[in-house]
C-alpha cells in the first residue's frame, strides 16, 4: 500500500511540476511573440537603419547559441532550478535594460546577453534545462505527448504576443509617444520574466541526474550525427524566415502589411494544433516516420508555392506546409531526449540546438541575394529540395535507433 501511494504522489508531483513548465512557457513565448516584433520598430524609432538592425538581431542570435550551449554543458553539474531561475533573471534584466539604453553598441550588447531571440523560435537559456525537466519526468509511454503540449503552448502563446505588438499604436492613439508605448512594452516583457522566476521558485532542486564527468558519454556520437542533420534543416528553413517569406509576398503578390499579418498569425496557429497531432501519429509510425513522413509533403507544398499564379493558391499552398512542417518538433525533441543516457539530456538539447540556431543565420542572406533573381521564388525551391535531402538522410541513418516506447 505505500509503494502504490507513493507511486501515486510521485506521479502528482511530476504533474504539477509539467504544469509548471507549461506555465513559464506560455509566459516566455508570449513575451518572445511581441519582443520580436517590438525590437527592430524601436530601433528603427531611434533612428537606426536596416544594417543596424540586422547586426542587433546577429547579435542575438550568436549569443543565444553560445548562451545554451554553455547552459547546457553545465547543467549536469549544477541545480537545474537555480539555471532556471538564472534564465528567468535574464529575462527580466533584458526587459529592464532595452528601454534605457539608446546607443547602438548598447543596443547589440543587450541583444547578446539578453534572451530575446529574432528568429521567432523558441531557443535560450530555459530551452535545454526545460526539455531535460520534462524528459526525466514523463514517463517513456507519456513523453513525445508532453513535448507535444509544451510546444503547442509555446506555439499559441506566441502567436497571441505577435498580436499583441499592436498595443503600441492604441498607446500613441491615445495621446502617448511611441517610444513612450514601445519602452512599456519592454518592461511587460521582464514582468512576464519575474513572473517566470516565481514559478520556477516552486520546482523541487534537482540535478539533471547523477553528476557526469562529461556532459556527453555513450551517445555522443548519435548526438554529433542528429546535430549535423538538424543543421542542415534549419540552414534550408533560414531560406524561408517569416520576415523573407513576407518579403517574397510583397513582391510577388503585392500583399498587405495587414494581410500579411493575419496570414501569419494563422499559419502560425495550424503549425501549433499540429503538434498533438504529430504525437498522436507517432505513436502508431513512430517518431522518425512522423518527423520524415509529414516533413517531406510540406517541402513540397513549399516547392509548389514558389510557382503558384496567383495568390491565393501561393496561401493556400503555404497554409498547408504550416499545418505539417512544425510537426517534427515535438516528435524531434522527444526523440533525441530517448536516445541518450538521462545525465546527457541537458547537453543532447543544447548540442542538437545550438548548431541549429549558427546554421539558420546564415541562409537568410542568400535568401535575400536570390529575391533579386528573375526567379524570385528561388529561396523557396532551395529551401524544399534541402529539406527533402534532409528527411532522406535522416531515415536512412536513424530507422533503425527506435526510443524505449517503440522496442519489443
Amino acid at each position: 500500500m505505500d509503494a502504490g501511494m507513493n507511486s501515486r504522489s510521485n506521479a502528482t508531483t511530476g504533474s504539477s511540476l509539467i504544469a509548471l513548465l507549461y506555465a513559464a512557457r506560455a509566459l516566455r513565448g508570449f513575451g518572445d511573440g511581441f519582443a520580436i516584433i517590438i525590437l527592430p520598430a524601436y530601433m528603427t524609432a531611434l533612428g537606426f537603419d536596416a544594417v543596424a538592425v540586422g547586426i542587433v538581431a546577429t547579435a542575438s542570435l550568436l549569443g543565444t547559441a553560445l548562451l545554451t550551449l554553455v547552459i547546457g554543458w553545465i547543467a549536469p553539474r549544477f541545480d537545474l532550478r537555480a539555471l532556471l531561475l538564472f534564465g528567468a533573471g535574464l529575462m527580466i534584466a533584458t526587459g529592464l535594460a532595452f528601454p534605457n539604453v539608446e546607443h547602438f553598441t548598447l543596443i547589440a550588447l543587450v541583444a547578446f546577453v539578453g534572451t530575446i531571440n529574432p528568429s521567432g523560435g523558441d531557443l535560450g537559456v530555459a530551452v535545454p534545462l526545460e526539455h531535460a525537466v520534462l524528459a526525466r519526468t514523463a514517463s517513456d509511454e507519456r513523453r513525445t505527448q508532453v513535448f507535444a503540449r509544451y510546444s503547442l503552448i509555446g506555439a499559441l502563446c506566441a502567436a497571441a504576443g505577435s498580436l499583441a505588438a499592436s498595443l503600441p499604436e492604441f498607446w500613441v492613439g491615445s495621446g502617448g509617444t511611441e517610444l513612450g508605448a514601445f519602452r512599456l512594452m519592454f518592461y511587460a516583457y521582464a514582468a512576464l520574466g519575474l513572473i517566470c522566476a516565481a514559478l520556477y521558485q516552486r520546482a523541487p532542486q534537482a540535478h539533471a541526474e547523477e553528476k557526469a564527468h562529461a556532459p556527453l558519454g555513450p551517445s555522443r556520437g548519435t548526438v554529433y550525427k542528429l546535430a549535423a542533420l538538424f543543421s542542415v534543416d534549419a540552414f534550408a528553413g533560414g531560406f524561408v524566415a517569416q520576415s523573407l517569406l513576407v518579403l517574397w509576398l510583397f513582391q510577388r503578390f503585392d500583399l498587405s502589411l495587414s494581410a500579411a499579418g493575419v496570414f501569419f498569425f494563422w499559419a502560425s496557429t495550424l503549425s501549433a494544433f499540429s503538434y498533438p497531432v504529430a504525437a498522436w501519429i507517432a505513436r502508431r509510425i513512430g517518431l522518425v516516420n512522423t518527423m520524415v513522413f509529414t516533413h517531406i509533403p510540406s517541402s513540397i507544398f513549399l516547392i509548389l508555392a514558389a510557382f503558384a499564379p496567383n495568390l491565393y493558391v501561393a496561401l493556400a499552398l503555404l497554409l498547408l506546409r504550416s499545418a505539417l512542417s512544425q510537426m517534427d518538433v515535438p516528435t524531434r525533441t522527444s526523440y533525441v531526449m530517448a536516445v541518450v543516457t538521462p545525465a546527457e539530456r541537458p547537453a543532447a538539447a543544447s548540442v542538437t540546438a545550438v548548431p541549429r540556431s549558427l546554421a539558420s543565420s546564415i541562409s537568410p542572406a542568400i535568401s535575400g541575394v536570390m529575391l533579386t533573381t528573375s526567379f524570385a521564388g528561388l529561396p523557396l525551391v532551395v529551401c524544399g529540395v534541402l529539406k527533402i535531402a534532409y528527411d532522406v538522410a535522416l531515415l536512412l541513418s536513424f530507422r533503425h535507433i527506435k526510443p524505449p516506447e517503440e522496442q519489443g
